[in-house]
């Protein structure tokens, strides 16, 4: 049996590892590598042959683990994608958005290329929902048949809806091993999903480590830092507070949290607008899978209703809608994507507030470097929109209690559930090699024989 990472190695995109039997080749995940300078041309070009792959699994829904599943599609796969029934949802809802995103790229790079035309895109909506009819999906806990020499049981880890950790019972030559896949590990108590569930004793683990040697704050919880932002630029000032969200996961959470917030009469009325087609499309999936959110999400559902409506919440629906929120005089907050600021809503609405005073704009999650909201949190003080150089007088803010990442010590506490005595190796991927030499050096002194793999590099189990 071979093991070949073939990305995510070192780095934080682009998730795809190909596991080979004698017979048999099975791909778990088939992310797409955002840190390829023209990742639309270079994720097209696979280091192996699809048209040879007999299997892919899918741990979980976001683009950087599913993205580059039509493109499989497209040059050569014909079998089927496992993965849960929340996945399924989620995943069609993402990749039908990157397509509009590559479309997006070539018009937009149409427009300042006079007479040639901008990158083809990676796939269409067809190849998404020719990927869509290869979902078969599984159930947590409970052992799916492969083959007569492959069994797969998803074990839930939160981090999003239908998210799961692989783990593999393989029978070759009359020997049987376990190898589990993580892929991206939660947080306990992240709002409406449950927490991560411990893995089964395992021989060989394929661990994320986004969060290696890193912490998240702990000085003060989500809701008192909502609160207090809320009521320093809403409440106190007639301001407007802008929240730069991920459409799928972190928007219901933050949603979640805020019902909460405005159930108890922690704070006056405000009016909020949720400003992302692309949410209020992946809210339904998150209604329509209730059974898999928290216990906590569930018995507010049962004692107050809907975690996800409530009086002054407002889900925005179509352009015109979106743009007359500029003329909202009211104290409010805007919660809009695309959260690092590189496309969608979000920039009309900064666009129109950047230059305000009485704005606050509260980043809730990681932003790339050289995005534009890396720039904003650098404190850059002009930024471009629009064609228009604008100074930035809005103040800016951030907080990491909505990382939907477990950070070192959920990550140490996950590994360290298996028995150092069993567990032959452990592989880390899907971090920067600074977090992983910090989350190997941390295993290592547990007696933990640790692997940071190369991309491409052959590991035989």
């Amino acid at each position: 049996m071979k093991l070949t990472i073939w990305g995510a190695a070192q780095q934080v995109t682009g998730s795809m590892h190909l596991l080979q039997l004698d017979n048999y080749s099975i791909l778990i995940d088939c992310g797409l590598d955002y840190e390829k300078g023209t990742y639309q041309e270079e994720n097209q070009h696979f280091p192996f042959d699809p048209a040879e792959i007999d299997l892919v699994i899918l741990t979980h829904a976001h683009i950087d683990h599913s993205g580059n599943l039509p493109t499989l599609l497209r040059m050569g796969f014909e079998g089927q994608i496992l993965c849960t029934s929340a996945t399924a949802d989620l995943a069609e809802l993402l990749l039908l958005d990157s397509v509009n995103v590559f479309l997006g790229k070539q018009n937009k790079k149409t427009k300042h290329r006079k007479g040639r035309s901008g990158p083809q895109p990676l796939y269409l909506q067809k190849h998404v929902m020719e990927t869509v009819d290869r979902f078969v999906t599984i159930a947590f806990n409970k052992p799916f048949k492969i083959n007569g020499a492959i069994e797969l049981t998803f074990i839930a880890v939160g981090h999003l809806l239908g998210a799961a950790a692989a783990v593999l019972t393989i029978t070759e030559n009359g020997t049987t091993k376990k190898i589990a896949f993580t892929g991206d590990i939660g947080r306990k108590n992240y709002p409406v999903l449950i927490d991560p569930q411990p893995l089964p004793q395992v021989d060989y683990l394929v661990s994320e480590s986004t969060y290696g040697g890193r912490f998240h704050s702990t000085d003060t919880t989500l809701q008192e830092k909502l609160i207090q932002t809320i009521e320093e630029t809403c409440i106190k000032t007639p301001g407007r507070l802008i929240i730069p969200a991920f459409s799928i996961g972190r928007t219901q959470s933050l949603v979640f949290m805020l019902n909460q917030i405005f159930s108890k009469g922690l704070l006056p009325p405000v009016q909020i607008f949720v400003d992302s087609p692309l949410a209020n499309f992946a809210t339904d999936v998150y209604r329509k899978h209730h059974d898999l959110v928290s216990d906590e999400a569930k018995e507010f559902y049962q004692t107050k209703g809907d975690e996800f409506e409530f009086d002054n919440l407002t889900y925005v629906h179509d352009r015109k809608e979106s743009l007359s929120i500029s003329n909202y005089l009211e104290p409010c907050i805007i919660i809009s994507s695309a959260g690092m600021l590189e496309g969608g809503r979000i920039q009309d609405h900064l666009y129109y507030n950047i230059q305000n005073y009485y704005c606050t704009i509260l980043f809730i999650g990681y932003c790339a470097k050289g995005t534009l909201g890396d720039r904003l949190l650098r404190g850059d003080p002009i930024v471009r929109l629009r064609n228009r150089d604008l100074m930035v007088y809005a103040a800016i803010k951030k907080t990491d209690l909505l990382s939907g990442h477990g950070d070192h010590h959920d990550l140490m506490n996950t590994i360290k559930q298996q028995d150092p005595q069993k567990l032959k190796k452990v592989f880390l991927v899907h971090g920067e090699l600074k977090n992983m030499n910090a989350l190997a050096t941390a295993l290592s002194t547990e007696c933990y024989d640790v692997v940071i793999p190369e991309k491409g590099e052959v590991i035989e189990l």
